[in-house]
């Protein structure tokens, strides 16, 4: 496993675009049934920040995975700016979705998918930025970092597709592949500019109203 500091200004070599992969379906279980995607966040629901956070950290463009209360979300939502899959399987966990998600890139021309979650606000842009230079750079398999300790966003090469999605099953998502490549694995340390909570249960809220979390285009 390579650990490094990429800084998000490293010049870009001449690589195929990055393309955004935000895992937006969950239902919101612990929360009383509250899908994740329209949990307000400063007067927006939260889907609508987290792709934007993709857009601003430099991907080239977004699919955004949606799957509880789809119909709902479309209507309260304006995600016109990004591409939309559906993933019907959405209660069979995350690890469907990002099968959906990789499912509906294959023919986009991505040269890589940088998969993040809905329901982490306090990961913002300059920890995009940054995985994205380690791709851009020459790896091919990056994670953000915290302290060391593996995190989201996630950046899969596009050589990898077909492999993490044969792998990505229940709510693991690509756990296990991650782990069979270790040795491939480039982490990239944002804990100065992100903090990777989960918006899980009820006590979590709390996070969405504070005035400290980042925006779509600040660190910590």
């Amino acid at each position: 496993m390579t650990h490094t500091a990429v800084p998000a200004s490293t010049p870009s070599p001449a690589h195929r675009p990055v393309a955004g992969l935000l895992l937006a379906a969950g239902g919101g279980r612990r929360l009383g049934g509250r899908p994740k995607a329209l949990l307000d966040f400063r007067g927006r629901p939260l889907v609508e920040h987290a792709a934007r956070v993709l857009r601003e950290g430099g991907c080239d463009r977004v699919l955004v995975v949606l799957g509880a209360a789809v119909e709902t979300v479309r209507e309260r939502t304006d995600l016109s700016a990004y591409a939309t899959a559906e993933n019907p399987d959405w209660a069979h966990g995350m690890g469907s979705s990002l099968r959906v998600g990789l499912a509906a890139l294959a023919d986009s021309g991505a040269g890589a998918a940088l998969v993040s979650l809905v329901d982490q606000p306090g990961i913002g842009a300059a920890a995009v930025a940054r995985v994205i230079a380690a791709y851009e750079g020459g790896a091919d398999l990056v994670a953000a970092a915290y302290d060391g300790k593996r995190g989201h966003p996630v950046l899969f090469g596009a050589g990898r597709w077909a492999a993490v999605a044969a792998g990505a099953t229940g709510d693991r998502g690509a756990r296990a592949y991650l782990k069979e490549h270790e040795d491939a694995l480039t982490l990239v340390e944002c804990a100065d500019v992100a903090e990777p909570y989960d918006i899980d249960t009820p006590r979590d809220l709390f996070r969405l109203a504070s005035p400290g979390a980042p925006r779509a285009g600040e660190g910590r």
